[in-house]
């Protein structure tokens, strides 16, 4: 018998698959402290909590017979997350139960920005029957933009369609197929703020989206466009919009979330008469509530039985002969990763990594997913070596993996390749001895790079004085270059040049060194 211990009121519906299973027993207990757990904690393989407990490295410790932690809900910031897998505990989440409830929240604030559904409500409750001020705009024949075409960016496009609305989708990693399939057009960030009528976000907070959303856009916007945030704060820039909206720019705007919850009390937002607000409500539904917990149970059940899961957030346990012969090459693949999925702009159809030399004779899996993670973690939230693989599957992208023997002048060689319908980009690496991870080729030219720091890439066509035009530039603007290299194929054709420098490159001066003669573009990378 497997025995399983629920915590925080996870409603007894939501696991009603624990209780029919049986090997399972299950306890439910609530509000019990550190102490309390790590004295009980022993006794069970398998811990179920939401947000109110959290699970230490201590409790986890104390855990000898703990398998898997799971998290009745998304975010598992209250999970120690490298202590669970030190230890070899799966930790899993539910990303998928609550993605109706935050599609139907959406359409809830898109319609009471679109009619002033609660401003009307406070006057009339108030005693004022005002019929002239709320006169609002119909969703039929809008155009809708949705920033993160995921599952519940894809369900608010379904929706939208059904209302008459057109529909733009952005994200990075929807192709034109899947876009026919859903019935959206493609469009870029800035494309869509300037077509549409109503913009929706449905990404995750990272650096690449953080103020997605800013000045630049508002200005692009139609006058009269309405925004929509039930994602993450942060993906939209809460001073620039407010301006935007004084400004006439914008009609309103509803959010569910804020960049620091709860917000202030003098937040902008709270009494801005076109900005309705809600207290983080994107899963608060009864059957939200219950999904979540029936899709964690599921998984427990899944991995105690020692059956395949999905919804992990950590790494499972690897055999210690092949940990041995890969966990040197963990962080060069992920950097691989990382490099690469910031040098594409367009989709990604296909990735294909290939093994050289003696990484041919091990079982590579795990070292695939930490190159497909940094590849994805450049766009999404919450990616990791369990999920990497699942993630890239659901998005239609393609991952070949090919073995050679040979490996050219190393004993070992990690090549990646990413395609796009545009362009092609390759990336190998390997460990040198006594200099550690190396880059060693970018795309036809090879290099011997530190994948480390601020970087940026530079492409140029080979001629006198590129070198010091570009050194100049950034002495000048206050960026120390602490390495170069420079790659050509012959001399005075196409060329690629490598700087490392002591901090962030601003995106102003990336703008001037693209304008230099024979400089062709140039890309500031974080690895």
């Amino acid at each position: 018998m497997y025995k399983v211990l629920v915590m925080d009121g996870i409603s007894d519906m939501g696991i009603q698959l624990l209780y029919d299973a049986p090997d399972v027993e299950v306890d439910k207990k609530n509000g019990l402290s550190e102490d309390e757990l790590v004295a009980i904690i022993a006794d069970y393989d398998a811990l179920l909590v939401r947000s109110a407990t959290k699970v230490t490295e201590r409790i986890m410790g104390a855990g000898s017979k703990l398998k898997v932690v799971g998290r009745a809900g998304v975010g598992v910031d209250n999970i120690d997350l490298e202590a669970a897998t030190k230890r070899g505990i799966v930790v899993i989440n539910a990303p998928d139960g609550n993605t109706i409830a935050t599609c139907e929240l959406t359409f809830a604030m898109m319609m009471s920005v679109a009619r002033m559904i609660p401003q009307a409500y406070k006057k009339t409750v108030g005693g004022e029957w005002d019929r002239k001020t709320f006169v609002g705009v119909e969703l039929r024949n809008k155009v809708l933009g949705v920033l993160g075409m995921g599952r519940i960016g894809s369900e608010v496009a379904k929706r939208a369609k059904a209302f008459g609305m057109e529909v733009i989708g952005y994200d990075p990693f929807l192709t034109e197929e899947r876009a026919e399939k859903l019935g959206v057009k493609l469009g870029s960030v800035n494309e869509i703020c300037a077509a549409a009528d109503f913009i929706t976000v449905h990404t995750p907070l990272t650096n690449e989206t953080r103020h997605m959303i800013s000045r630049p856009q508002f200005e692009l916007m139609k006058k009269g466009a309405r925004i929509i945030n039930c994602a993450r704060g942060g993906i939209i820039d809460e001073l620039a919009l407010v301006e935007a909206i004084d400004a006439g720019i914008v009609a309103g705007a509803a959010f569910d979330v804020f960049e620091k919850e709860p917000p202030a009390a003098d937040h902008p937002f709270l009494n801005h008469p076109k900005i309705v607000v809600t207290p983080h409500l994107g899963a608060s539904t009864v059957e939200a509530q219950e999904n979540v917990a029936i899709d964690v149970s599921e998984e427990v059940l899944h991995i105690l039985r020692d059956q395949p899961f999905k919804n992990a957030v950590n790494m499972p346990p690897v055999p210690a002969n092949v940990l041995h012969a890969l966990q040197p090459y963990f962080n060069l693949g992920e950097k691989l990763g990382v490099f690469l999925g910031q040098t594409i702009d367009g989709p990604v159809s296909e990735i294909v990594v290939n093994y050289s030399g003696d990484l041919t004779d091990v079982d590579t899996t795990p070292l695939t997913r930490y190159i497909v993670k940094g590849i994805l973690a450049n766009q999404l939230e919450g990616v990791n070596i369990v999920n990497a693989m699942h993630l890239a599957k659901t998005r239609g992208l393609n991952v070949v993996v090919q073995k050679s023997s040979a490996a050219k002048s190393f004993t070992n060689l990690v090549s990646v390749t990413l395609k796009t319908k545009q362009e092609e980009r390759v990336l190998a690496g390997t460990l040198l001895s006594g200099y550690g991870e190396r880059i060693v080729q970018i795309d036809q030219y090879p290099v011997d790079i530190a994948p480390s720091g601020h970087l940026l890439l530079i492409s140029h066509n080979d001629k006198p004085g590129i070198i010091g035009k570009v050194g100049t530039l950034l002495g000048d603007n206050g960026v120390n270059i602490a390495t170069m290299q420079v790659g050509r194929k012959v001399v005075g054709g196409s060329a690629i040049m490598v700087l490392t420098t002591d901090k962030e490159t601003p995106k102003e001066v990336l703008d001037r060194l693209i304008q230099l003669p024979e400089l062709t573009n140039a890309r500031e990378l974080t690895l």
